[in-house]
């Protein structure tokens, strides 16, 4: 179990590590992490940060920046990140996890572990991807789920993303569970999804945890309650 020193002063500066639930956002943990050190130690107010994104469906180590520790996020944007990720072959959603419905199934018999293992290494190094319309990303001064969730069709440009590594963890057919590696930038969501068609079929995203933010791990973290309890005996 993480340890916060008592001496920590989270108006200079602190960095905590939070394992965030599912259906939380990133900023429902970073309200929540405010409100908990002001109302413990009586801030009138406290700058709180994250560090990076997760989707309110994705659970796992989110990086929370408070007082001046907040100037330093754009450096742990940079890190690199590890997922695992678990994935439904032979079904498609639009938003390529389960906050749409499935609207596409296709076939899995033909899809083998060994099938698996020789298609991975195509989707390492640098390469091209193409995010999710259902994402965060600005287009036209919007999100693109703004377009999304109103049923436009928005192109979206490819970008140059880093992989450095894929593992196969399991393979159950249809699912199928993998340890990824990869820099800023790298949708899973989109990965899943050329997967799915790079072995003719379909995928999508049924669950994902991030183990891992540069040298900083899950096994550190805090969950939200551990921290209120934590904090209290300060």
């Amino acid at each position: 179990m993480p340890e916060i020193l008592k001496q920590t002063d989270f108006m200079k500066g602190s960095v905590i590590l939070i394992d965030k639930p599912l259906d939380w956002s990133s900023f429902d943990v970073v309200n929540k992490i405010r409100i908990l050190l002001q109302k413990r130690f009586r801030y009138k107010w406290l700058k709180v940060g994250h560090a990076g994104t997760l989707d309110p469906l994705a659970t796992g180590l989110i990086i929370i920046c408070t007082g001046n520790a907040t100037k330093d996020i754009t450096k742990y944007l940079n890190l690199e990140k590890e997922y695992i990720a678990t994935i439904c072959l032979g079904k498609t959603t639009p938003s390529y996890d389960l906050e749409t419905e499935v609207n596409q199934t296709y076939p899995t018999e033909h899809i083998t572990r060994e099938r698996i293992l020789k298609i991975l290494p195509q989707f390492t190094g640098k390469i091209k991807q193409v995010p999710p319309l259902f994402s965060a990303k600005r287009l036209k001064g919007k999100r693109a789920y703004d377009f999304a969730r109103r049923g436009e069709n928005i192109e979206m440009k490819p970008n140059v993303v880093y992989i450095r590594e894929i593992e196969l963890l399991e393979y159950d057919r249809p699912v199928l569970i993998l340890r990824i590696r990869c820099g800023k930038g790298t949708y899973i969501r989109a990965l899943t999804r050329d997967l799915g068609e790079a072995l003719s079929s379909g995928a999508h995203l049924i669950a994902l945890k991030r183990t891992a933010i540069g040298g900083f791990k899950i096994s550190d973290a805090f969950t939200l309650k551990n921290f209120e309890e934590k904090i209290k005996y300060l």
